[in-house]
This record gives structure tokens, sequence and C-alpha cells, in this order.
């Protein structure tokens, strides 16, 4: 059975609009009028235990709402799902004790607590042994390398130490499915690395299930062997990291560099995106990269070359613009 499951799971907010003037705000008191935006509109998906999936999309696609429902803070308008065989949004004992949802941008610690007593006050809501408290503090805090900040008041705390403990209080009870929206939004990349180091070793000995948001690729890259993408609250895609590579990215970068510089035509070869003194970097289609290579070698003396994939942030850039386009030309039509 899937540890995540959503079908056609919609969500519709109606939001009041207010009409100008004096004359308006009087009429509203009797007669409102209201927009619909379908936050999310029909998204199924299913996710395996100890999966670790991310979850894609651009702002406003639906991601931190379908979370939301996952984690039964927000009741849905339409669809199913479940998440350990629960109904979320049915808030039972049981599910809450098994999952965990952790939103960068949201605090769970006590501002003015110690980290330590912070911790304490979770184990103490979900009736966490002290033995079995103190060996999962001990194992987390050394693995997050923040074992001497226990005794620091968490508003003390730098911004990545701090998400160091939002997730040791998320993990105390030893949670199934995990919910990440934002871990590691607004640290720096000494920070990010870590916390990504930390989830891919808990991940791969715990098999914990995970979902996860982010808008640094690098996140993805590093974690995810499969992406969900979401767009205007429909899914857009479902598979293989890989896959979206292959499907999207449909060009390659050249880098070359000669022993002099070189007058050739470069924009015959392909988009020229930078040239500086003998070295030029060219944007290629897949098909006529070894045709291009073999014409620039012929060019001059190369002293340096490389042939390097599309990074991943541009591709899924790409992805939702061309998807953007491709909605007006729609709507225009």
């Amino acid at each position: 059975m899937p540890a995540v499951e959503a079908r056609n799971l919609r969500k519709v907010y109606r939001v009041y609009r207010k009409e100008n003037g004096v004359r308006g705000a009087i009429k509203g008191l009797f007669h409102r009028r209201y927009d619909e935006t379908a936050a999310v509109d029909g998204v199924s998906f299913s996710v395996e235990p100890g999966e670790f999936v991310g979850f894609l999309g651009p702002n406003g696609a639906g991601k931190t709402t379908t979370l939301k429902m996952l984690s039964g803070l927000v009741q849905p308008s339409g669809g199913d799902a479940s998440v350990l065989g629960f109904v979320p949004w049915e808030r039972r004992d049981a599910m809450k004790r098994q999952f965990s949802l952790l939103m960068g941008q949201k605090n769970a610690l006590w501002w003015d607590l110690p980290a330590r007593e912070s911790l304490e006050l979770n184990r103490a809501i979900y009736g966490i042994e002290i033995a079995d408290f103190q060996r999962t503090v001990d194992e987390l805090t050394a693995m997050l390398d923040v074992r001497d900040k226990l005794g620091v008041m968490v508003r003390e705390l730098s911004l990545g130490e701090r998400m160091k403990f939002e997730l040791i209080a998320a993990l105390l009870h030893h949670p199934k499915v995990l919910f990440l929206d934002e871990p590691t939004i607004g640290l720096d990349v000494t920070s990010q690395k870590k916390v990504r180091d930390f989830l891919k070793a808990y991940n791969e000995d715990s098999r914990i299930t995970i979902l996860l948001t982010s808008h640094y690729m690098q996140d993805i890259a590093e974690l995810c062997e499969r992406v969900i993408l979401i767009d205007h609250g429909k899914l857009f895609f479902d598979g293989p990291l890989d896959a979206v590579l292959e499907r999207f990215a449909t060009t390659k970068l050249l880098d070359v560099e000669f022993a002099s510089v070189c007058r050739a035509d470069f924009s015959q070869f392909g988009r020229v995106l930078e040239t500086e003194g003998a070295r030029v970097r060219l944007e290629v289609p897949r098909a006529q990269v070894a045709d291009v290579c073999r014409e620039l070698l012929a060019c001059g003396t190369v002293t340096d070359f490389s042939v390097q994939e599309i990074p991943i942030e541009e591709i899924i850039r790409q992805v939702f613009s061309a998807e953007q386009t491709r909605r007006e030309d729609a709507d225009a039509g």
C-alpha cells in the first residue's frame, strides 16, 4: 500500500471582490461577489514507503496547499487522499504520531526557550519515553553537529542551527512520513549541504518516506530520483528525474578555449552565450554536439574543451516557461 496517495485532490478558495468607493463597500454588505481560485486542481499521485520524492512547481503552483491537505491542516474541496492508510483531515491521533510536516518559513520551536527545553516539550506532547528521547537527541544532534547548541535560546541560534533543531523536533517521534516544505530556504551553502547530507543518510537508514518541495535544484538533484511537477494546480509530470532531463534538456553547453583569439563566426554552431578573449561558451542542440565539436577543433588550436549538461534549475525553469506560453497561446486561440 502506498505511504502517501492523492486521488483527484482539489482545493478551491473563494476570495471576496470588493468594489471601489463607499458605495461599493455598502453594496458589498448585502450582495457580495466572490472569485474562485483553484489552488490545487485534480492532482493524483502516490508515493511508496521509503521513497524520497521531489515535489516541484513555480510559485503559486499549489505545492504547499497540497502538503497542507496531506497533513490534515486544510480540508480539500474535492477528491480524496490517504497517508499511511488514514484520511489526513480526520486528524486521528494514530496518524499524527506517524508523520511530520516541516515548513522552512514557519517556526515550530519555542522562541524564548533553550533548544533542549523546546525538544523536551515535544517529548511530552508525543509521550516519548525519556530513554528513547535522549538516545534520539544524542544521535540526531551528533549527525547535524549541533550538540553544543542544546543550551542556547532558540532566538539566539543562527538560521542554519535553528533549521537543524527544527528537523530534530520533527523526527523525535520517529515518523514514517515526512513532508518538507523548503527546508533549506535562506540557508548558506554550507548549511544546505549539511542538511542535505543528513536527510539522505536518515532516509537510507530509517527508510522514512519523504516528500520534498524546494526551489534549490541542488536539493532535488542530490536527494530525489523521482520528481512530481505541478503547475497551476495540475499535475504536469511524474517520473524519474533523469526522464525530465532526457525529455526537456534538448541542448548542451560547450566551453572552448583557443590558444589565441579565434575570428570564426561561432553563431553558425549554436547560440553564443559568452565570449571572453580566446574563450567561447555555446549552447548547441544535442543532436549536433559531435559535429560542432569537430568543426570547433578545426577552427584553431584548442587548449581546453568541455561539454556540459544544462543546469537542472534552468531546465525546470524552461519547462514551466514553455508551459506558461502554451497556456497563453491556448487562451488567445
